[in-house]
């Protein structure tokens, strides 16, 4: 789970907040197809206890992007993201989250984060609105017009997440991957557990999963988290 914080000082902070993670299981063999040589996929039962990879779309606020030892630049600080995710490891260690793409409204960050961070970042024209317990969330991508339109209801507090469960599975998450050519990269975040509560899909429209390769199913799983602060750590290569 590697909830601990990492040794030494971060690369930078952020803020994360009104985080919607929505989820539907897939065929593992599926999805490991997609992955690059030394992850495997992290499984989960699905309702039937049948272990199947998991696709997330994970839509949310970033706010307070603040490089170690320098202030926040206005402009590029905050900005909505959407991301396409899976779940894997290392020869059954080290679990983390796996970016097929992700969409952010900030052209300096998605060119940094490519750059720095080997992930795979879409500019897009993006909002995040929000009245009483209803959060709408808009994404159109520069590039080629892929949509990510969604109308969320806000439900109940819910407890923390236990071990063993999939709430846990899906958002106990503190390790990401990324490649660049054959060499495989980790970089750790730090943050205090989700706070989370129950949220109901209305309304919605997207290409975002199809465009990535995955057969796009209807959702089955979703959470809402007011947000948590982040400490960003430095990539490590662990496949070269």
């Amino acid at each position: 789970m590697l909830r601990c914080r990492p040794e030494g000082r971060a690369a930078m902070t952020q803020r994360w907040r009104s985080l919607l993670f929505l989820h539907f299981p897939a065929d593992p063999a599926e999805i490991q197809a997609l992955l690059p040589d030394g992850l495997s996929i992290d499984t989960f039962p699905d309702e039937s206890g049948i272990e199947k990879a998991w696709i997330g779309l994970v839509s949310f606020r970033m706010e307070g992007i603040t490089l170690s030892g320098f202030p926040e630049v206005p402009g590029i600080h905050a900005f909505p993201e959407t991301n396409v995710r899976t779940y894997v490891h290392r020869e059954g260690r080290s679990p983390g989250v796996w970016f097929f793409s992700l969409e952010a409204a900030n052209t300096l960050a998605c060119r940094f984060a490519r750059r720095f961070f080997h992930l795979p970042y879409h500019e897009a024209k993006m909002s995040v609105r929000e009245s009483s317990n209803v959060i709408q969330y808009r994404s159109r991508r520069r590039s080629d017009g892929c949509l990510c339109c969604i109308d969320c209801t806000l439900g109940e507090p819910l407890p923390p997440p236990e071990a063993g469960s999939l709430e846990f599975y899906l958002v106990e998450r503190y390790l990401l991957y990324s490649a660049y050519q054959s060499e495989i990269f980790t970089g750790r975040v730090y943050h205090k557990p989700y706070p989370v509560r129950a949220a109901r899909v209305g309304d919605h429209q997207e290409d975002l999963v199809g465009a990535v390769g995955i057969r796009p199913r209807a959702f089955t799983h979703a959470l809402f988290s007011t947000g948590v602060d982040v400490e960003v750590f430095r990539l490590e290569i662990v496949v070269r």
